[in-house]
């Protein structure tokens, strides 16, 4: 069926979202859709309109719409016990606990689970000051890691800082923004100067004694905004050489997504003190990790709990969402149809050049930047929202991003096909042109 206008009962659903939801919990399209069915790579509206699931849930069903494996475990599941709280043994999250340690680099020991990214973030934020006895934190700018109190200190994007309170003395250290460096310098001969600054960072606006710098290895809401591969490495050095925990946010890029390893930090040689991840953990049923080094994880003077965190259902939905992606390889997958991806999106950028300004991301991760082609390369944020939203009347959902929300974003489930992304492309090679080439 071909896309259509939205109906009444969109135009209801909406009014009543309005009366009873707060108005900053943000929405896509001048007119929200309502998903009501998917399967695989492909979703239904409630006026029965099919599109292409180019943006999974933000990058969260990463094996797709109704995987049988995953449905037929949550339903035996269902039939057993949901939950009991971790006051009690539960084998399928200690299960799942030994099956990520064994596919997580070698300083990932113990996990412990929870029911959000944001949640992970908070642990994470917990263990490492508790550990170094310090609230000193080192986070990018640009950057995004959740809506919680303590998450929200250390995201770098004003979009998303809804306070400047915090429970953290925090600083901000230059993420490798090629296309926009803040050094005005051009990758290679830079050097890498961003990622040597944040020694400067540390010298100068710190007490020293700092407890942990958090990271992204793609910066996920700012538009997949991608480092070169000396990048981490410098920054792990840095942080040995000053004793500070690295922690690895690996919520979007976990589980496989940038094509070329489980997780994006380990494709840079670079393990990590702690790793936070969500999302790909439950293809869309809510649990989340941190995992660490065991004397990091075990360094809580304090005992604690955690009520829902690893349940019986989250941690049976994401022990066989898990085993899928391992089990079909779904990381050779990604890098596969993320290549052909790329090839499309710097094919548009030659089409358009005075209006696509970069072309980034990993494996299925993908985006490209709206700029004009001036020497300020000024965001156009109109251009993306005009992109997204005729993508969606030709039956593709994308998403944005960017600190300008300048950005669109491609990360399609990693289950993806030749044909899924043969129309994808398709679809947004006609928005480009609709929205781009003008009358």
């Amino acid at each position: 069926m071909q896309p259509q206008p939205d109906g009444a009962g969109n135009q209801t659903l909406k009014a009543r979202h309005a009366r009873v939801i707060p108005h900053w919990v943000d929405q896509m399209y001048a007119e929200p859709l309502e998903l009501v069915s998917g399967q695989g790579v492909m979703v239904t509206d409630a006026n029965g309109v099919e599109y292409l699931d180019f943006f999974a849930g933000l990058a969260t069903t990463a094996t797709g719409h109704n995987l049988p494996e995953l449905v037929e475990a949550v339903t035996a599941q269902l039939g057993k016990i949901i939950h009991s709280s971790t006051l009690y043994l539960i084998r399928p999250m200690v299960e799942l606990a030994e099956l990520l340690v064994s596919l997580t680099p070698p300083m990932q020991e113990k996990a412990f689970f929870v029911n959000s990214g944001t949640e992970a973030v908070d642990a994470a934020l917990l263990v490492a000051t508790s550990f170094r006895r310090s609230h000193q934190i080192i986070a990018m700018r640009h950057s995004y890691h959740g809506r919680s109190f303590s998450a929200v200190a250390v995201t770098g994007n004003r979009g998303y800082s809804a306070t400047n309170l915090t429970p953290f003395n925090v600083q901000y250290a230059p993420y490798a923004y090629c296309y926009r460096c803040p050094f005005h310098l051009t990758y290679p001969s830079c050097d890498v100067a961003c990622a040597r600054d944040l020694d400067t960072v540390i010298k100068t606006q710190t007490a020293g004694d700092i407890a942990a710098l958090i990271i992204e290895p793609i910066q996920g809401v700012n538009g997949f905004v991608t480092p070169p591969p000396e990048f981490f490495p410098i920054i792990r050095e840095i942080c040995d050489r000053h004793g500070i925990l690295l922690i690895s946010d690996e919520i979007q890029t976990g589980f496989g997504r940038t094509g070329e390893a489980l997780w994006g930090i380990e494709a840079d040689g670079v393990d990590a003190d702690l790793m936070v991840m969500a999302k790909g953990l439950g293809n869309g049923i809510p649990i989340a990790a941190v995992l660490g080094r065991a004397d990091v994880m075990d360094s809580l003077t304090a005992g604690s709990i955690s009520t829902f965190g690893g349940n019986h259902l989250a941690s049976t939905a994401a022990l066989a969402n898990v085993n899928y992606i391992a089990g079909h390889d779904l990381v050779g997958n990604a890098a596969k149809q993320g290549a052909t991806i790329r090839e499309a999106l710097l094919g548009l950028q030659r089409r358009y050049p005075d209006a696509i300004g970069d072309v980034r991301g990993k494996g299925l991760m993908q985006a490209i930047e709206l700029a004009d082609a001036d020497v300020h390369r000024t965001p156009r944020a109109d251009l993306a929202a005009q992109i997204q939203e005729a993508c969606r009347e030709r039956g593709l959902l994308v998403g944005k991003g960017g600190i300008d929300w300048n950005v669109i974003r491609l990360a399609p489930p990693l289950v993806v096909d030749d044909s899924h992304v043969g129309e994808a492309l398709r679809i947004l090679s006609e928005a480009c042109t609709h929205v781009l080439a003008g009358p």
